[in-house]
């Protein structure tokens, strides 16, 4: 008969799965720390013997690493997502900005579709938190936290689409947009009118989750990311015209 004996699964065995499944649901992020052995060790209701194993296995599976008097943090594993080489290229040229605009609005078009059908009920409360976060921003007219939750918002709607895969690989591409590799957001949120449209939308794509309306979410989304497409092709257009007029007003200054 094809049976075989069932053997009870390790204590260290258990923790290890059930770190790398809170890793890989993006609950535990790179770069956060774990809590202290004996903290984690009485959550976890095991012996610390028992949670030095679990670690020490994730570390070899390069999941958690050890800082000097630190502790335990969760890996970079995004770090090697993008290489140097391609970071560097990326920020070179213009073409790569309007490419990943695209591709994000394939990718958060499709995330939006899904989280409207597959949000759990506590999927919404984030994303309300997040946009109401961003409305108090707003109104202080703090541009730097408001670009900052507006990535936040972004990520907790590809959260909710529940596919660990585009959530890892966005998360990658949101660590380079933070980073000012694309295009830097802040310029985004410079202007009064320009920051409110965007808070509108942003509202508008909310709204369109929170009633669970798949196709209108897709389209808030697009909407979106097809103004900060014309947004920033009207910046560009102005840098160059900024340039142009420098060099006039310079050789102007010298006849």
């Amino acid at each position: 008969m094809p049976f075989q004996s069932v053997q009870p699964e390790k204590i260290s065995t258990t923790v290890t799965h059930q770190i790398e499944l809170l890793i890989l649901r993006g609950i535990l992020r790179p770069g956060e720390r774990l809590p202290s052995e004996r903290e984690l060790s009485d959550r976890l209701g095991i012996s610390r013997p028992s949670l030095r194993e679990a670690v020490a296995e994730l570390q070899e599976k390069g999941l958690l690493t050890s800082k000097a008097g630190a502790g335990i943090y969760v890996a970079d594993v995004l770090g090697g997502a993008f290489s140097p080489a391609l970071i560097r290229l990326f920020s070179a040229h213009d073409e790569a900005v309007f490419d990943y605009i695209a591709f994000r609005r394939d990718m958060e078009g499709l995330a939006a579709e899904r989280a409207a059908r597959l949000a759990s009920d506590t999927d919404l409360r984030v994303i309300q938190t997040i946009l109401d976060k961003m409305v108090a921003a707003h109104a202080k007219r703090d541009s730097a936290d408001e670009a900052l939750l507006d990535a936040d918002f972004h990520l907790s709607i590809i959260e909710a689409s529940h596919n660990v895969i585009m959530l890892h690989m966005m998360r990658s591409m949101y660590d380079l947009l933070r980073e000012g590799v694309f295009y830097n957001r802040q310029i985004m949120f410079r202007q009064r009118s320009t920051r409110d449209t965007l808070l509108e939308q942003h509202r508008a794509i909310n709204e369109a989750i929170q009633a669970r309306d798949p196709a209108a979410s897709r389209a808030a989304v697009e909407a979106h990311l097809n103004f900060v497409e014309q947004a920033l092709t009207e910046q560009k257009k102005a840098e160059r015209h900024e340039a142009s007029a420098r060099q006039r007003y310079e050789h102007e200054q010298r006849r």
